[in-house]
């Protein structure tokens, strides 16, 4: 539910669970969308959970995505250099050109908060090489 107080937005992430801003996809991934394109700011904000022995191979050519991990471990493997790089807590990693990566969660599952520019509008399922629709 969308608070206002002045001109702060306020969300809890109990108020989005069991919503349409909570999206399961094909591997168990949960996305918990707080924020939205209709909240006006430009980016969507997510709490991603990865579960534990997944794998995802994923390309946002439409989007930039940086990821800051706060719970679990896991690795994400850039595509085009072949460089495998560990994610744990307190870690960040940015897909800042569009860039094709494999992300793995290896123990524990992997708890991310997610920023997308250009803002998801909240429906948007995975596609089959990885990406998300363009932006209308």
């Amino acid at each position: 539910m969308l608070e206002r107080s002045r001109a702060m937005i306020i969300k809890r992430l109990e108020d989005v669970i069991g919503t349409d801003r909570h999206v399961t996809g094909s591997t168990g991934t949960e996305s918990r969308r707080l924020l939205l394109a209709a909240d006006g700011l430009g980016y969507s904000l997510h709490h991603t959970i990865v579960p534990e022995g997944t794998e995802q191979h994923l390309h946002y050519k439409h989007h930039t995505e940086s990821n800051y991990c706060i719970a679990g471990e896991g690795e994400v493997l850039d595509v085009a250099t072949g460089v495998t790089h560990p994610i744990k807590p307190g870690t960040l990693y940015t897909l800042d050109k569009h860039d094709e990566h494999v992300l793995r969660a290896t123990n524990g599952n992997m708890h991310l908060i997610c920023i997308f520019v250009p803002a998801l509008v909240g429906n948007e399922k995975h596609q089959s090489d990885g990406s998300y629709p363009p932006p209308d």
